[in-house]
């Protein structure tokens, strides 16, 4: 009578050793792909409401419009954070230039500071996650592969004594050895595809990121928007008319 070889048997067969790593090896692939679908879900909300966004904010009348307006449409609050982050700056530099740890500071060191803080807690937000796709993706084929030499080992085992080669003692760990390196490259592959998908994105988003700081940057400590809307209030102008 022919012997059922499913993943029932292979189970029911194995030890404490070959479970924990199954087991070790299902609880990445749940966790990797929990990130992979939580990540792919916030890029493609960033992505819908970021040009959005930016276009409010620079259509916008006054500062405070238009830090509201990016406040509603910017759905990540990355370029929101950035934008109000780089305004509180140039406030606090404009009420405490002359005392305080302002003084001696320019605006525009002041501002730059404030913008690249920001940028760095950005970075460290969007790229979290990656490092642990990277390390499923480097280790589950390793594992993998422990199983593997783990139901060879079986099957060695299995022979040892016998006079004559046997189908059924070497056919059950030699399908654990070969389930456990699928696996392994089972639960590595999504995972090193997604890790570089996103460090991609993440690479056009912080690009996007430091281009809006920039521009942010020299409206906050000049007033002037370079290559862009007239719209918002003419902070050089109205710093100089104060000083004046």
């Amino acid at each position: 009578m022919q012997t059922q070889m499913g993943l029932a048997h292979f189970w029911a067969q194995g030890d404490f050793a070959s479970h924990a790593i199954a087991i070790i090896l299902a609880l990445l692939s749940l966790a990797s792909w929990s990130v992979i679908i939580g990540k792919l879900f916030s890029s493609w909300r960033a992505a819908r409401s970021q040009e959005k966004a930016l276009s409010a904010f620079w259509g916008a009348n006054s500062l405070p419009e238009a830090l509201e307006a990016l406040r509603q449409e910017d759905r990540s609050a990355i370029f929101a954070g950035l934008a109000l982050a780089g305004a509180h700056a140039a406030q606090a530099h404009q009420q405490n230039a002359a005392r305080g740890i302002g003084a001696g500071v320019n605006a525009s060191e002041f501002v730059t500071r404030a913008l690249r803080s920001h940028i760095v807690k950005a970075q460290s937000r969007i790229e979290h996650g990656l490092t642990f796709l990277a390390s499923v993706g480097s280790t589950a084929p390793f594992i993998g592969l422990f199983g593997t030499v783990w139901g060879i080992y079986h099957a060695l085992v299995g022979l040892s004594g016998a006079t004559q080669v046997v189908l059924d003692k070497v056919a059950g760990p030699v399908g654990e050895a070969l389930i456990m390196t699928a696996a392994g490259l089972f639960v590595a592959i999504p995972a090193v595809l997604a890790y570089n998908a996103f460090t991609r994105a993440n690479r056009i988003v912080l690009a996007q990121l430091d281009g809006f700081a920039h521009d942010l940057h020299a409206y906050l400590t000049t007033g002037v928007r370079i290559g862009g809307n007239a719209n918002l209030v003419d902070l050089g102008a109205a710093r100089a008319n104060r000083q004046g």
